[in-house]
């Protein structure tokens, strides 16, 4: 074979500047004019296989690293990138094979040992990946991405402090690094450490707007409830993850099956909020008008939860070993009519698998409550209160109201039949106990304030929290010290199994809620066990479900529009023992006649919206905001307003 002459060298420079500049198709053509004259030049077929790999064919790009690893069995370029070809392809056991014979051709690979890292995240092997981000920066100190994600991995490990630390370094290095400002922000947030927030949101704010930095979409919600800043962040996002969107599967075309099919896409098949909700849902849907079908791309618990899920489709496809591009070919292959992502940009979406245009309708609903800033999603589920339509602007979705609530319970869940006493739990034996079993991460300083106002003003209060992580614990006591409560009245309640969690609601007095990021599931849980809630309405989706659930249970004078008057009535049902007994009564009759916990009215008001959306498609209309109609049968004495 002919050796590498100077004009092949010169002729592979001119290729990988190509390439680098982006200009892959001229970086093809010019690596496979120089196999035209040395068949068996490796350092080509592996620009070949760089190609293919930007342009995410995986399948392709692994051929060609093959190819040149045949010729040169010891090129550790080749067996490093053939890495996240087949971590793309979800052969995570084959990228860790294949990082690891890189290591062993060069065991100073920081790269190697940096995406060999990222893979053992993605399988959840958090200390092995911890390890890996060590080895690649005790090579290369300097490694910024490492130890922005050994920071990410921190958090996962909830080893706070270092997460922070390690994102902190990554700035240090490299000042404009896209994600660190954003793993600051998501650790600041589960921790409460609110002398950080409260810098943060003008510099995250910024960021967004300046494109700067990409910040997830979700932790947002906890900072902000501008919805335009939202949608800006929500768009940075989605185009730092997929600056170009793949060609569309589907290609316009009108099909009609006897059943419209119906597929739900989620990585939270298994004891999660979502399933705590959704279950029963699934379950109910009109066999003689839907087909159902589930995609699971999340671990199996093996709950007894996931085999109720499990049962509840009529075909359940566990595809999370499958490439987002073999997700999409499925369910386009399955002619699927209407996709429903459950996930948005909530942790292990993949948002990918529908930006390949599968399905001719594609839905955003109930996991992510804010616009996924996509145009491949069509529409998003929501009702009159928590998305009003002059916010259409600030969504590249179609709004769609439901007519009552878009939030449904799974009303088959049930508390143990013991329940426990207040020794048993931790709480005082007598005093007013006011509780918020959201997650810490929603709790925000001006919020606290007022909770800590409450229990200054009402003699024996105490408040019960959820226990999620020693920092934000530690912090919350500080907080409420600095404003001159005891932090012993700060109790916190661990976890427990649902069924448990269920019944001690019935021990706390009063719910205090949340905002901008309210209670959602953690809300319809105290409803449904009786634990009447005080809400803020806030301006944006997230803050605005608690107002919608209290609306769809005939309690709106339990929905505040500002903190004086959320305080307010918060210390009035704790002084008025006849008004809170009073709400108490109400919400226990309203629990059967009002629609919040009526599984199967939603469920026809469901399919009504889905059905909606499908006769849209058959007219070959494009997608628009709608209303559906309260049906006649579900006709009820006027709700009371406040």
């Amino acid at each position: 074979m002919a050796k590498v002459t100077p004009t092949l060298r010169e002729a592979m420079k001119r290729a990988v500047a190509a390439f680098n500049c982006g200009r892959l198709n001229e970086a093809d053509r010019l690596a496979r004019a120089m196999l035209t004259i040395k068949s068996d030049y490796s350092d080509a077929i592996h620009l070949i296989a760089a190609v293919k790999a930007r342009q995410r064919r995986f399948d392709e790009a692994l051929a060609s690293y093959d190819r040149a690893l045949a010729i040169r069995p010891d090129y550790a370029e080749a067996l490093y990138n053939r890495g996240p070809a087949l971590h793309e392809l979800k052969r995570f056991d084959e990228a860790l094979a294949s990082y690891d014979r890189a290591l062993a051709v060069r065991p100073d690979y920081a790269e190697a040992f940096y995406n060999r890292g990222n893979t053992l995240h993605e399988v959840r092997r958090f200390d092995e990946a911890l390890v890996s981000y060590d080895r690649a920066l005790a090579i290369r100190p300097d490694y910024a991405e490492a130890f922005n994600n050994r920071g990410v991995t921190l958090q996962e490990l909830k080893r706070f402090d270092e997460a922070l630390a390690s994102y902190e370094r990554a700035l240090e290095i490299k000042p404009n690094h896209l994600y660190a400002l954003g793993g600051i922000a998501n650790v600041a947030l589960k921790v409460c450490d609110w002398s950080k927030t409260l810098k943060l949101i003008g510099e995250i704010r910024a960021h967004i707007l300046e494109r700067t930095s990409i910040v997830g979409p979700f932790a947002l919600l906890a900072y902000s409830d501008d919805p335009a800043l939202q949608l800006n962040c929500a768009q940075n996002y989605l185009k730092d993850r997929m600056p170009t969107l793949p060609p569309p599967l589907w290609d316009g075309t009108i099909w009609r099956h006897e059943k419209i099919r119906l597929a739900y896409l989620s990585a939270d098949f298994r004891q999660h909020a979502m399933a705590h909700v959704m279950a029963e849902q699934f379950e109910l849907h009109d066999r003689a008008r839907f087909k159902v079908l589930g995609f699971s791309f999340g671990t199996d618990d093996r709950s007894d939860m996931r085999r109720r899920l499990v049962s509840s489709f009529d075909h359940f496809h566990d595809v999370r070993l499958k490439s987002d591009y073999d997700v999409a070919k499925l369910v386009h292959e399955l002619q699927v009519d209407i996709a429903v992502d459950l996930m948005g940009y909530t942790r292990d979406a993949r948002p990918r698998i529908l930006a390949h245009r599968p399905a001719p309708i594609q839905v955003n609903y109930l996991g992510f409550p804010g616009t996924m800033g996509a145009d491949f999603i069509d529409y998003v589920i929501a009702d009159r209160i928590v998305l009003p339509f002059d916010q259409q602007p600030f969504y590249t979705e179609k709004i769609v109201h439901l007519p009552e609530c878009y939030q449904v319970m799974d009303t088959k869940q049930k508390s143990v039949d013991h329940k426990p006493t207040r020794r048993q739990v931790g709480l005082p034996e007598s005093g007013f106990v006011y509780c918020c079993f959201n997650k810490n991460y929603k709790i925000t300083s001006p919020v606290f304030d007022v909770w800590m106002r409450l229990l200054r003003a009402v003699d024996g209060s105490v408040l019960w929290l959820l226990s999620d992580n020693d920092g934000a614990e530690k912090n919350l006591r500080k907080e409420a010290a600095a404003r001159g409560i005891d932090p012993a009245r700060l109790l916190f309640a661990g976890r427990m199994p649902l069924e448990n969690h269920l019944a001690r609601h019935v021990l706390a007095d009063l719910f205090l809620d949340t905002l901008p990021y309210n209670a959602h599931t953690t809300a319809s849980d105290a409803l449904w066990m009786g634990l009447p809630l005080v809400t803020c309405q806030g301006q944006a989706f997230a803050g605005r479900v608690a107002a919608s659930l209290l609306n769809a249970v005939g309690l709106p004078e339990l929905v505040t529009h500002g903190l004086e008057e959320y305080e307010a009535l918060a210390f009035k049902l704790a002084t008025d023992g006849s008004r809170l007994q009073s709400i108490r009564q109400k919400l226990a009759q309203n629990r059967a006649k009002y629609p919040l916990f009526d599984a199967n009215r939603f469920r026809s008001q469901l399919e009504a919206a889905y059905t909606t959306m499908w006769e849209i498609w058959q007219r070959r209309e494009s997608p628009r905001s709608f209303s559906v109609a309260l049906q006649p049968d579900h006709q009820r004495p006027p709700m009371p307003r406040r």
